[in-house]
């Protein structure tokens, strides 16, 4: 595969999660509590609260840090996981009416999702030695969209509150963030697995 050809698939992906990782479970998400769709509400509440991970990602992306190569390669995993992982959602999902629009939507936001995720990890495996040094080839591809963000946040911060968004801060934001949602996860194993298994509890 040629850088170029590399590049092209990595916006690719950036723009899949973009609107499958994010825009359409958003939508989906109002869209359920104003039907009333319990099951799916729940679904997509935590869906949201584990693909926080991948907004994580993105911070540690944009300061140049090589952990967020590792995390952008296993956040999709567990995105991908979280929308499949339960027994009583998967249930009550398939018996749905298939052409129930809110269903509809569903099943078609969880494949691609599934296909994003896999499209994400074959990416990151052809450029695994980014997960090494983050000077490899095809690195700056990963980093250039988060890196642009961090710009654009820059300039938003000093126009509005005439503050200095700097690289410092966003790594200090980005690791609390990580200690926080590390510590959210493994209250769930320890505590919330063991006790509901496959059944969507409280996440």
């Amino acid at each position: 595969m040629t850088e170029t050809q590399f590049q092209i698939l990595v916006w690719l992906s950036y723009r899949i999660a973009a609107t499958f990782a994010f825009g359409l479970p958003l939508f989906l998400l109002i869209w359920a509590k104003r039907a009333n769709s319990s099951s799916i509400d729940r679904l997509l509440s935590i869906y949201w609260k584990v693909s926080s991970l991948y907004a994580i990602n993105l911070l540690f992306l944009s300061v140049e840090n090589q952990l967020g190569q590792l995390i952008s390669f296993i956040a999709p995993i567990l995105m991908v996981g979280s929308i499949w992982f339960w027994f009583d959602l998967n249930e009550e999902i398939d018996e749905m009416p298939f052409y129930k629009p809110i269903a509809l939507t569903t099943r078609i936001w969880r494949w691609t999702l599934s296909f994003w995720c896999f499209l994400n990890s074959g990416l990151h495996l052809f450029s695994w030695r980014c997960l090494n040094s983050i000077n490899q080839n095809y690195c700056d591809t990963w980093r250039e969209i988060p890196y642009n963000s961090f710009i654009t946040t820059k300039t938003i911060i000093k126009f509005f509150l005439d503050g200095n968004w700097t690289t410092g801060f966003a790594t200090f934001f980005a690791y609390l963030a990580l200690i926080l949602y590390l510590i959210g996860l493994l209250q769930w194993l320890i505590i919330q697995l063991p006790k509901n298994g496959r059944f969507s509890g409280k996440f």
